[in-house]
């Protein structure tokens, strides 16, 4: 399993994770000319956009610390146009879901932690 096929499975575990936490999925995988938001989600008050990062374990730094600022900033601009194309009266909140997989895909066992509120 390449990098890009491993990273679209942590996405699905972290939909799935959201989805039993009564999140609805509005979109998967949006991409724009700003940049790309991995999980948009929906709560009864908010419109979440969640950024997943995957890593066989927090041994280096957690996953959540490779969200860099520029980062943060190209998930914002992509938000800000989803919102400007999708009408919502929900709040926006960005979240972080780190996911460790110490052997990927083929974890048995998987650590799943959403992080409201990240940035």
């Amino acid at each position: 399993m390449d990098r890009k096929e491993l990273g679209h499975w942590g996405e699905v575990q972290a939909a799935e994770h959201l989805k039993r936490q009564n999140y609805k999925i509005e979109e998967l995988n949006f991409n724009c000319r700003f940049g790309e938001v991995d999980i948009i989600l929906s709560s009864e008050k908010y419109i979440v956009f969640a950024e997943v990062k995957l890593r066989k374990n927090k041994n280096f730094a957690a996953a959540r610390e490779f969200v860099t600022a520029a980062k943060q900033e190209r998930i914002k601009l992509a938000a800000s146009l989803w919102i400007s194309q999708n009408e919502t009266e929900k709040q926006p909140r960005f979240d972080v879901v780190e996911i460790y997989a110490p052997n990927g895909a083929r974890s048995e066992k998987i650590v799943i932690n959403h992080i409201e509120n990240a940035f």
